[in-house]
C-alpha cells in the first residue's frame, strides 16, 4: 500500500483552515480533488521545517511551492489511472481507481483547452496583482504585522526563533514585493504602495465580474482557478485586521465573499462566522495577551543589547613584571636547570 501524502502547513484562526495563502491554496485543491492528505499542522514545537511552506511528503517526494505541488497531485491521477485501464481488461478486474468519467485527484478534469489556458491566464494575473497586496496587508503594514501577524505566527515558532523569524519572513515578502513592482520608475515601497492596492482592487473588480452569480469561475465544479482565488482572497476576508482598506473592498464585492462563505461551508464544514461571538472574543483577548508577551520579550532583548552596546569597555588588565637586582641575577644564572 503506497505511503499516505503529508502536508505540512500553517495551521488555521479566524474561521479559516489556514491562514497562510500559499497552505489555504493546496488544502482547497485537495477538497476539491478528493485528494487523501494527511494534514500536519506547524505547531511551536521544534518538530519539522519552517522553511518553504507547505510542503508534501510521500514514500520517495517532498514537494514544494503550490503549483509544483498540484502538479504533482495530478500526476498522481494519471498514473492510478493508468494502472487501472491497464488492470481491467482480460480477467474482469476494476481498479477503485479507475473512472472513465474523471481522473481522481485531479479537479480539472472537465475544461476544456481554453479554460485550461483561462486558469494559467488568471493565476498569472492573482500572482502580479493580488499577491503583493496580500503579502503588504500582512507583513509590510506595522499596525497589521506588530498587532495581528508577528504575534500569530510566533506563537507557533518555538522560542528563541519566534523572536527571528516573523521577522525574515517580513523581509522575505518585502523582496518579493519590490521583485514584482519595484521597476522604474518606482524603486522604494513607499512609491510602489499605492500602486500595489490600486491593481489589486482592479484585480478584485475583473474577479468580481468573472465570477458574476455562479457558484464557482467554471460552472458548478471547483477547479485549481478557484483554490487559488479561494486562497488568496479569503484571508484577506476573514482575519481581523486594524488596517482594513483592502478588507472593505473585498466585502463590497459580495458575490466574492459568497464564493468564500460556500467554500468553507461546504468543503471545510466551517460556518459563516467559524466560531461564535463569545468565542470570538476569547480569540481576540488571547491574541491581544500574546501580542503584549510577545512585545515585551522584543524590548527587553533590545534593551539587553543596547545595554551591553553601552557599557563601558574596560582595557585589559595589566600584569606587574618583576625586575631582578644585579645580585639576583647572577645567582640565578649559575643555577642548573631542573630535568
Amino acid at each position: 500500500m503506497a505511503a499516505p501524502l503529508e502536508l505540512r502547513c500553517w495551521g488555521g484562526g479566524w474561521g479559516l483552515p489556514s491562514v497562510h495563502s500559499e497552505s489555504l491554496v493546496v488544502l482547497a485543491y485537495a477538497k476539491f480533488s478528493g485528494a487523501p492528505l494527511k494534514v500536519s499542522v506547524i505547531d511551536n514545537t521544534w518538530r519539522g521545517s519552517r522553511g518553504d511552506v507547505p510542503i508534501l511528503t510521500s514514500e520517495d517526494n517532498i514537494v514544494s511551492q503550490p503549483a509544483k505541488i498540484l502538479n504533482f497531485l495530478r500526476k498522481q491521477a494519471d498514473y492510478q489511472c493508468l494502472a487501472a485501464s491497464a488492470e481491467r481488461p482480460g480477467n474482469g478486474y476494476v481498479s477503485p481507481w479507475y473512472d472513465p468519467l474523471k481522473n481522481k485527484y485531479n479537479a480539472d478534469y472537465q475544461l476544456s483547452a481554453k479554460q485550461g489556458a483561462d486558469t494559467l491566464a488568471y493565476i498569472a494575473l492573482l500572482e502580479e496583482k493580488l499577491l503583493p497586496a496580500v503579502l503588504h496587508t500582512f507583513w509590510i503594514e506595522n499596525d497589521n504585522y506588530f498587532t495581528v501577524t508577528k504575534p500569530w505566527f510566533a506563537s507557533r515558532i518555538p522560542f528563541p526563533l519566534s523572536l527571528i523569524l516573523p521577522g525574515r519572513m517580513s523581509k522575505r515578502a518585502l523582496n518579493r514585493i519590490l521583485l514584482t513592482k519595484g521597476e522604474p520608475p518606482h524603486y522604494h515601497l513607499k512609491e510602489v504602495e499605492a500602486q500595489i492596492y490600486r491593481d489589486a482592487k482592479e484585480c478584485l473588480n475583473l474577479l468580481s465580474n468573472r465570477l458574476g452569480t455562479s457558484q464557482f469561475f467554471f460552472g458548478d465544479t471547483p477547479t485549481t482557478l478557484d483554490a487559488y482565488v479561494f486562497g488568496f482572497l479569503a484571508p484577506l476576508y476573514k482575519v481581523h485586521f486594524p488596517k482594513v482598506q483592502l478588507q472593505e473592498h473585498v466585502k463590497q464585492l459580495s458575490n466574492l465573499c459568497r464564493f468564500c462563505d460556500d467554500i468553507l461551508s461546504c468543503y471545510f464544514r466551517i460556518s459563516l462566522a467559524g466560531f461564535s461571538p463569545a468565542g470570538q472574543d476569547t480569540v481576540d483577548a488571547n491574541l491581544q495577551k500574546l501580542t503584549q508577551l510577545v512585545n515585551k520579550e522584543s524590548n527587553l532583548i533590545e534593551k539587553m543589547d543596547d545595554n551591553l552596546r553601552q557599557s563601558p569597555q574596560l582595557p585589559p588588565r595589566k600584569l606587574p613584571t618583576l625586575k631582578l637586582t644585579t645580585a639576583d641575577e647572577e645567582s640565578n644564572s649559575f643555577q642548573p636547570l631542573s630535568p
